[in-house]
C-alpha cells in the first residue's frame, strides 16, 4: 500500500518512526538491519538509529554497511515507504 503525495508520505513515514522508537518490540538482527538500512536511506542521517535487538546489542558496523549498501539504489520516497511497510508489518498499530 503506497502514500499518494509527498505531504502524506512524510506524514507516514514520521508516524512510523514514533511508532518504531516507542515500541517495546525485540527484533531478530535481519529485521533490525532492514529498519537501520530503510532509514538511514530515507533520512540521510548519520546518527546512530537502532531498535533494540533480540539480547539487546547493537549490530556490528558491518553488517549496517552491507545493509545501507543494498538500499542504496532506492530513492528518498521509496526508502521511506518501505520502512513504513516494515513498521506496518512488525509493529502493531495501537
Amino acid at each position: 500500500m503506497g502514500v499518494t503525495n509527498e505531504n502524506e508520505l512524510d506524514k507516514a513515514f514520521e508516524e512510523a518512526v514514533f511508532r518504531a522508537d516507542n515500541t517495546d518490540l525485540r527484533f531478530p538482527p535481519d529485521i533490525m538491519l532492514h529498519f537501520y538500512a530503510y532509514y538511514k536511506r530515507a533520512t540521510n542521517d548519520n546518527t546512530n538509529y537502532l531498535l533494540k535487538g533480540v539480547d539487546g546489542q547493537e549490530l556490528i558496523g558491518a553488517f549496517k554497511m552491507n545493509a545501507i549498501f543494498q538500499v542504496k539504489n532506492l530513492s528518498k520516497d521509496e526508502a521511506k515507504q518501505k520502512y513504513i511497510d516494515l513498521v506496518n508489518q512488525y509493529i502493531p498499530n495501537k
